[in-house]
Parts: C-alpha cells; structure tokens; sequence
C-alpha cells in the first residue's frame, strides 16, 4: 500500500483555490468539530499555540476521515521537528522565517528521505505508515508532502525570487504580522504600504507557478488576496471565532435584559 494521497497538494497543483481556517486551541477535540465545518484546509499551529508533538499528534487523529486537510506548521525550520510531524502523520508542512533559498533547499531535504534528502527513516513503528501495515509507505513517500514556506521578513522578501526557484517548495506563505514589523510597520498589516507589498509578494508567488497563501479574517484583504492570485488562504481563527460568536451573544441578551 502506497502513502496516502495529498489531495491538498494535488488540488494546488490542479489551480484550485483551497480556504482553511486556523487553530490555535491545540485541542483535538476542537479540530474534531472544525473538521466537520467544511474548511478545505485547518493549520495546526506549532509555532504560537500551546501545541506539542503529542497535541499536533491528537489533532491530526481527530481529522482522520475529514474533508479537511491538516497543515502542521512547526515552531521553527529544524529538521528533527520537522521530523517529528511528518511521522506523526502530517503530509503538509508550513514552516516560519524562511530568508534564503539555502534555507529552503535544506527544508526540502528534511522532507525527503535519503539519498535526496535527511528525513530519518523510522516510519516502520510509526503512526505515518499505520504502524508499519503500510508496507510501501517509504518509496512513495516525498511525493505526497507538501511543504509550504512563509515569507515575514524584508530579508525573505529580498531573496523571495531566489526561494521560488528553489524545486520542493510547493508554496510560499506571505505572513502579513511578521512582515509589517520587519519593514518598520509593527501592527500596522493595513497600512496602504503594507498592504500594496503584501499583494505584490502574492502576485509574485502566483506568477512564478507556486501557490500563493496568507491568513486574514478582513473580508477586503481576502478578496484583494484571492485577485492577487493566492490559492491557500486562512479566512478565519478558532479563537477570533470563538470570542466573537460568545462576545456577540453576550451583548445580544445584555441588551435585551438591561
């Protein structure tokens, strides 16, 4: 039996456009119920969130049968995290800070099992191969993972034509927060600058043959990022859509009451 199929990957390569949602409760029981709510994609977020291996872990088990593709987006771009994800299950990978092409090669490497890349080779007693009953799971392997690199520093955005070149990296992520503060904008994401660099950085991505991606809940920005040719973009947040919902009930019957 062949690795699974990365419809995620496979829908990017096809010119679709796919919207995902992002999670930092880091709890599976959470992603469970965003499973079922009909987003193309969830990311499960290592890097801000109180996640660890064993949370990811959790919510990739909760998201088993959905509709709902998971991307893990690691803390940092190690390889043994990197590791870590991919034998836990994950078939997409997004990784932050990503500066130089260098950079990106070697990220592809993680992904890849030798002798074209350094991803160790244990899938046998692991959850990635069914605990070893996916017995051709290794030679069909690196063609099902995705990797995603986000772009949030001026040095990125400088060296950004030299990361798409890079064979491996199958989409490159604009990450509007990080960015606006590296270009002295910290907060400031719809600044008119920002905004015009953001969208010019999705344009670039989309043109090069690469899928372009962002997260923004502003109904205008995601529109404006969808004409600027991105085709993974995060529309919403757990926690936003939590408090929101909870916040709006709330004055909804205080009013009433009051």
């Amino acid at each position: 039996m062949p690795a699974p199929l990365n419809t995620f990957k496979k829908s990017l390569a096809e010119g679709e456009t796919l919207l995902g949602c992002w999670m930092s409760l880091a709890e599976g029981i959470t992603a469970e119920i965003l499973g079922s709510a009909g987003y193309d994609w969830l990311l499960i977020d290592g890097e801000h969130s109180p996640n660890d291996i064993r949370s990811i872990r959790d919510q990739l088990v909760s998201l088993k049968g959905s509709d709902s593709h998971p991307v893990v987006r690691v803390p940092i771009g190690e390889t043994w995290i990197i590791k870590q994800v991919l034998d836990a299950g994950a078939q997409t990978v997004l990784v932050p800070i990503v500066e130089t092409a260098a950079q990106a090669r070697e990220l592809v490497r993680a992904c890849h099992y030798p002798p074209g890349g350094t991803r160790g080779v244990g899938y046998a007693v692991g959850r990635v191969s069914n605990f070893g009953q996916m017995e051709n799971y290794g030679p069909t392997a690196d063609a099902q993972i995705c990797l995603l690199v986000q772009v949030e520093t001026k040095t990125g955005l400088d060296n950004l034509d030299d990361i798409l070149a890079v064979d491996g990296v199958d989409g490159v992520f604009i990450g509007p927060a990080d960015l606006s503060a590296s270009m002295g904008y910290l907060g400031q994401t719809n600044h008119p600058d920002m905004q015009a660099t953001i969208l010019a950085a999705l344009k670039k991505i989309s043109d090069s043959g690469k899928a372009a991606g962002i997260l923004t809940p502003n109904d205008e920005m995601i529109q404006a990022s969808l004409d600027a040719g991105a085709r993974f973009v995060a529309v919403a947040m757990d926690i936003a859509l939590l408090l929101e919902s909870a916040k709006a009930v709330s004055a909804k019957w205080k009013a009433k009451t009051g």
